[in-house]
């Protein structure tokens, strides 16, 4: 999440996450990384070994979940985030490395006592795979005790086809079962989706989006696609069998989104950030203030207002 001016955030042609948690907090909130060291179905063998196409070693996690335990991941990144923006930000815990209710649901339970009890926590972000989910993890997944609570579930895309070619290990129906039983238990669910991924046409964006709008989804995150060191999709992409779209393309993918997303879903994130040292192509996905301010230039020129072409359906 950005970092903005109270002016900025109402400026924001979109329902943006940073302004529901200045109202909610009373002030600026940042999310806190912690790394609870989880699997993944998809790399342990529970369902297959080599992961989506995209995914990272470290599954887009600190890599700290086997060197430090979730007390001292706090500590030490909460004060680094108060020291650079001030003692009264507000702190959102974000598990986020690989599939965060993968295994039994006593590990599960035992994870949420530990963050339960660590010092100051106004909200937690939980991403995991719709495959991960069962009814006991979900109702724990309720009772956790905290003002704000999301459950991040990745899509990426509803394009059956597209599943099986990042090797996404689990189909829409089942990306959407998860989605309703969530929030039929009260709980506010984050949908990741990716923009250019191999073989896709804008009209399967569309179509993703629009699949997106007709669940019972709060939340969303929008992800660009790009190549990280050690991935299938680098060597794909190295081997000229994966082009990776345009600045110009993916900010032209968020603004059509944006249009078409219904008012009410929060929107978490514009575009993903590669680790450092983890990026092979595309360049421009590693500018994150050009990229940042394409999108914003791109929303303004059209006149963009999230929701204005939405598209209804059953």
């Amino acid at each position: 999440m950005d970092h903005v001016s109270p002016c900025e955030a109402e400026a924001r042609p979109y329902n943006a996450v940073s302004s529901r948690w200045r109202a909610l907090f009373g002030g600026a909130a940042r999310k806190v990384p912690l790394d609870a060291g989880f699997g993944c179905p998809n790399r342990d063998g529970a369902l297959a070994t080599g992961g989506c196409i995209f995914c990272n070693a470290r599954g887009s996690g600190t890599g700290l979940g086997s060197r430090m335990p979730l007390a001292g991941q706090w500590a030490y990144w909460s004060q680094r985030l108060r020291a650079r923006w001030g003692q009264e930000l507000a702190l959102v815990g974000y598990l986020q490395a690989f599939s965060n209710t993968h295994g039994p649901a006593a590990r599960l339970a035992a994870v949420l006592r530990e963050l339960a009890a660590l010092p100051d926590m106004a909200g937690l972000c939980l991403a995991t795979r719709p495959d991960c989910l069962d009814a006991e993890k979900i109702a724990l997944l309720a009772a956790f005790p905290v003002k704000e609570f999301w459950l991040e579930l990745g899509l990426q895309s509803s394009n059956p086809a597209t599943l099986a070619r990042i090797r996404r290990g689990h189909d829409a129906a089942c990306f959407a079962q998860a989605v309703r039983t969530a929030a039929d238990a009260g709980l506010k669910v984050t949908a990741h989706v990716m923009a250019g991924l191999p073989g896709e046409t804008r009209a399967d964006w569309d179509a993703t989006v629009d699949f997106v709008n007709a669940l019972p989804v709060a939340g969303v995150k929008f992800h660009n696609v790009y190549a990280a060191k050690d991935t299938e999709l680098a060597r794909m992409h190295l081997a000229g069998e994966a082009p990776l779209p345009e600045l110009e393309e993916y900010a032209d993918f968020v603004a059509c989104a944006l249009a078409r997303l219904r008012p009410d879903v929060v929107v978490h994130r514009l575009h993903a950030d590669p680790a450092h040292g983890e990026l092979v192509a595309p360049a421009w996905a590693g500018a994150r203030r050009r990229l940042h301010n394409t999108i914003a230039e791109v929303l303004r020129v059209r006149g963009v207002r999230q929701g204005m072409n939405r598209t209804e359906r059953t």
